[in-house]
């Protein structure tokens, strides 16, 4: 215990600290969602004679308030799905369901987004619901894949030591096994998280809230400008947010390694 401690307060500095490093492109998101009309000189040769040059039917702080929310929420789910399977199959008595469970976790990789939204619309409606699926089903291989790589990482005579000093099944899965694999864990919803910014565009197309707005409403008004205030955005939206992970991660594995 006295060493945990030792070791919280540097972590805590490690991962405060780590803002910095995304400081920058946090700024620039936030200058170009309030303070977007001052490109208006850079954009006016990019946007059709006659047509606004900013996307103005919603203000972008309600839209990426609106796309991060989708994210948060699919992958939430997705992460709790998914570690959790990947828990069960990794113990001796679900090992038999591990063909199963990687077949189902494949499954929204091997189904393209939209066919996911083509096929959600019928039975749940326009509107999030049916992007919340499709960015669900996008999110669960990563976690579900890094999570057993993490559990299956920890060497056997590190549980056995955790066992020889009187530590039961679960207590050596949560107080060895996922704290030695949460830095490839945190790598897997990392790479969800990025995956879903970037999907999360098409769920407009099935009237769900989000930046893919203004991106479907510059392609059908052949507005280069829009696409490109959705796709400015958006990449930096998932730039901040692969950028916080990374350290995220960094500071786990210094963790383990001080």
């Amino acid at each position: 215990m006295p060493a945990l401690a030792a070791t919280a307060t540097p972590n805590a500095f490690r991962f405060l600290l780590a803002w910095r490093g995304v400081l920058i492109p946090l700024l620039l998101l936030l200058y170009l969602a309030l303070f977007t009309s001052t490109l208006t000189p850079l954009l006016q040769s990019l946007t059709p004679v006659g047509a606004p040059v900013i996307y103005i039917r919603d203000s972008f702080i309600n839209l990426i308030g609106w796309h991060l929310l989708l994210v948060v929420l699919s992958i939430a789910a997705a992460s709790l799905i998914a570690i959790t399977a990947a828990i069960l199959v990794s113990r001796p008595s679900g090992a038999d369901f591990l063909p199963l469970a990687r077949s189902l976790a494949n499954l929204g990789q091997t189904l393209p987004p939209v066919a996911v939204l083509a096929l959600a619309v019928p039975a749940v409606g326009f509107g999030s619901w049916p992007a919340l699926i499709a960015l669900f089903l996008y999110g669960l291989l990563p976690i579900f894949e890094n999570t057993l790589a993490g559990l299956s990482q920890v060497r056997p005579e590190i549980k056995e030591a955790a066992k020889g000093i009187g530590m039961g099944p679960m207590q050596v899965l949560w107080r060895v096994e996922l704290p030695l694999a949460l830095p490839v864990i945190i790598t897997g919803v990392r790479l969800s998280v990025i995956i879903s910014i970037g999907t999360a565009t098409i769920g407009s197309t099935v009237a769900a809230k989000g930046l893919g707005e203004v991106i479907i409403a510059g392609l059908l008004t052949d507005n280069l400008s829009f696409i490109l205030q959705g796709g400015v955005i958006v990449a930096l939206m998932a730039m901040l947010f692969d950028a916080l992970f990374q350290r995220i991660e960094s500071c786990l594995s210094l963790g383990q390694n001080s």
